[in-house]
């Protein structure tokens, strides 16, 4: 009888750990920590260079990014001013394990967007996808490159409109804010 009673107590137990098991809360996937160099309050400034999308402007802007929903998603809102005045967008970022990549959107209040992939490699990170631009799409890439200290970063872009021919987008530098000392 206590052979039974014993082994009846493992059953319960092993069925205990395994129902346990299924209903954890799931983690976030450790890919999107490369993305964590990035979380925080930034300035920058650059210019957008003469090309198919006109004749070029500097512009500056303020980027303010975090994680959210548990960590599965990178967020950022930003705000930049140039020669057409303000424009405001969000980026919405997270790991994609069927196709093992980050997938990075950012969408403007003028209709704008860029979807597409990121890939990190140390302090460079580099996105590749499309941009639908004044009711155009372009094939872009930009590539980051993030200062050894973590708190600046320059940007360069490119944009075709056949995938042969690139011709430069953008160019700028970040600057990391430090937060206030309470």
């Amino acid at each position: 009888m206590r052979r039974i009673s014993l082994l009846s107590s493992f059953f319960i137990v092993c069925f205990a750990i395994a129902v346990q098991a299924q209903t954890a809360a799931p983690k976030p996937y450790p890919e999107l920590q490369k993305l964590h160099p990035y979380i925080g309050h930034w300035t920058y400034e650059g210019e957008y260079k003469p090309g198919p999308l006109g004749p070029g402007a500097k512009f500056t802007g303020e980027y303010e990014s975090k994680m959210i929903l548990g960590g599965f998603l990178y967020q950022a809102h930003f705000t930049e001013q140039g020669a057409s005045g303000v424009a405001k967008g969000l980026e919405i970022d997270g790991y994609d394990p069927v196709n093992k990549n980050i997938f990075a959107g950012w969408y403007t209040d003028d209709g704008g967007r860029f979807s597409g992939v990121m890939s990190v490699s140390g302090n460079t990170l580099d996105f590749s996808g499309k941009a639908t631009l004044a009711g155009k799409e372009y094939l872009a890439r930009v590539t980051f490159v993030l200062a050894a200290d973590q708190m600046s970063a320059t940007f360069k872009g490119d944009i075709s409109t056949d995938g042969k021919t690139w011709v430069p987008f953008e160019e700028g530098k970040w600057t990391k804010v430090k937060p206030e000392k309470k």
